[in-house]
């Protein structure tokens, strides 16, 4: 579920079962390792009808994450997944401090523990000097578990527990590894026990409907809803959400089953109001949408880039499949490169500036000639922070999709943020210019000064 900015929350949607994600390790906590596993288990739980209601850290202190258990106990959630505090070191507790939460003795799981000596014994054989008193004092104290807990076969060398409360007053505890393949993998095994079904008993299965819009504000969407309720669309029913990512619009709506027709209306609406915006009805990314594109055209595409130096690349490159029609890419960094590279004429630099819109149609035409593609895209820019002028100040960018011999569409922008905001969205102003020319919702519009200018091409 996408979170942050307006929403519409609906007064009528059926409270849902809520749960709360505990994150354990002092290397989480203290930024060493970013989280991962708590955004990834939210996620999951909304799929199964289920409201994650927060998301904590804590670190490796026992006091610490029986205060986290007891407060998302009090906020009245039916379930607590926690992640991390498995392994054999002594700061590795969450096992035990789960136990005592629930009311439970710990209790020494003795098929477990074989289980877990037959896990290692590769690894004792492959390191003869390892202490052997040592990996069997590890291997006992992960195989000690809550007695009445359901125990789940380790894919590394951690079980994980789903262990209800003794006394069917606290929440059920799902106790997860850390290393996220782990964690995913078990969480299929944690949702399937007896436990987890019954904790989770009577959560709504939601219908999910995401739609994306580009080149309007995120406060535009406000507006938008409001003018519906205005004009009596039937948003009670709906939770709405909206969210900025890579510089598009997200719209998130879930409801229920009855609640269809209010989606159709709102959809039919936001379609009216934004036709021009909005690219996505079914939830599709830009990057899949010019995905599907190339594939079923049998089109090709390469990049010249100078600002965000190679990133468009590696955009283009992050579904699988991509090999079928990205030849490659050019980082052109230097006006040398430019030139040399993709065949920018020197003169076309020197009469326009490296970061102009001609210097990014003889980019995008060089990388289409000297990649033999079937377009190309050129990017030139300002990321700062330094670097500005008055004239083109930091953000100025300028983009070209290209075939071999003319531009198709070229824009040149101002984009705001950080460098690395500057960088990443350009990529995605990149796509939705290749995704306009792959549709045909652009005139071929070649450039004279493109054409006279530039170097011959190899």
């Amino acid at each position: 579920m996408s979170t942050g900015g307006d929403s519409a929350r609906a007064h009528s949607v059926a409270a849902p079962v809520r749960a709360g994600i505990l994150v354990t390790g002092t290397e989480v906590l203290t930024g060493i390792i970013s989280d991962r596993n708590g955004p990834w288990l939210s996620e999951r739980l909304v799929e199964l009808g289920v409201d994650a209601a927060m998301i904590q850290i804590v670190g490796d202190r026992p006091d610490d994450l029986m205060a986290a258990l007891r407060f998302m106990a009090d906020a009245g959630v039916a379930l607590i997944v926690t992640s991390g505090g498995l392994g054999p070191t002594a700061d590795d507790l969450t096992a035990e401090i789960v136990g005592q939460f629930a009311g439970r003795e710990m209790v020494l799981d003795a098929e477990l523990e074989e289980q877990i000596a037959e896990i290692l014994r590769p690894l004792m054989s492959r390191w003869p000097g390892l202490d052997a008193e040592a990996i069997r004092s590890a291997n006992r104290k992960q195989a000690v578990v809550p007695q009445g807990a359901t125990v789940l076969d380790p894919v590394g060398t951690a079980p994980g527990l789903v262990v209800p409360p003794s006394d069917g007053a606290r929440p059920t505890v799902v106790v997860l590894p850390g290393p996220p393949r782990e964690l995913h993998e078990m969480w299929e095994k944690a949702v399937h026990t007896d436990a987890f079904q019954h904790a989770i008993a009577g959560a709504t299965v939601y219908r999910w409907g995401i739609v994306r819009l580009y080149g309007i504000p995120e406060s535009e969407i406000a507006n938008t809803l409001r003018a519906a309720a205005d004009a009596s669309v039937p948003l009670a029913s709906l939770e709405i959400t909206t969210c900025l990512r890579r510089g598009e619009i997200e719209v998130a709506t879930r409801y229920e089953a009855s609640a269809e027709p209010a989606y159709a209306a709102f959809l039919d609406f936001l379609a009216e109001r934004h036709r021009d915006q909005l690219f996505s009805r079914d939830g599709s990314t830009v990057d899949e949408q010019v995905a599907s594109l190339l594939n079923g055209s049998a089109w090709t595409v390469a990049a010249a880039e100078s600002c965000t130096a190679g990133l468009m690349s590696a955009r283009l490159t992050e579904l699988a499949g991509s090999s079928a029609y990205f030849l490659g890419g050019l980082v052109v960094y230097s006006n040398e490169a430019k030139v040399s590279l993709a065949g920018v004429g020197p003169e076309l630099i020197e009469r326009f500036g490296a970061v102009s819109s001609e210097v990014a149609e003889a980019l995008a035409i060089g990388a289409a000639l000297r990649l033999g593609a079937d377009f190309g895209i050129g990017i030139t820019g300002i990321a700062g922070p330094g670097g500005g002028t008055e004239e083109k100040p930091v953000g100025t960018v300028c983009f070209s999709v290209a075939s071999r011999d003319e531009a198709r569409l070229t824009r040149r922008l101002r984009l705001p943020g950080s460098r690395s905001d500057i960088r990443d969205r350009s990529t995605t102003v990149a796509m939705h210019l290749l995704r306009r020319v792959l549709v045909g919702d652009v005139a071929a519009a070649p450039s004279s000064s493109v054409r006279d200018l530039r170097t011959e091409q190899a």
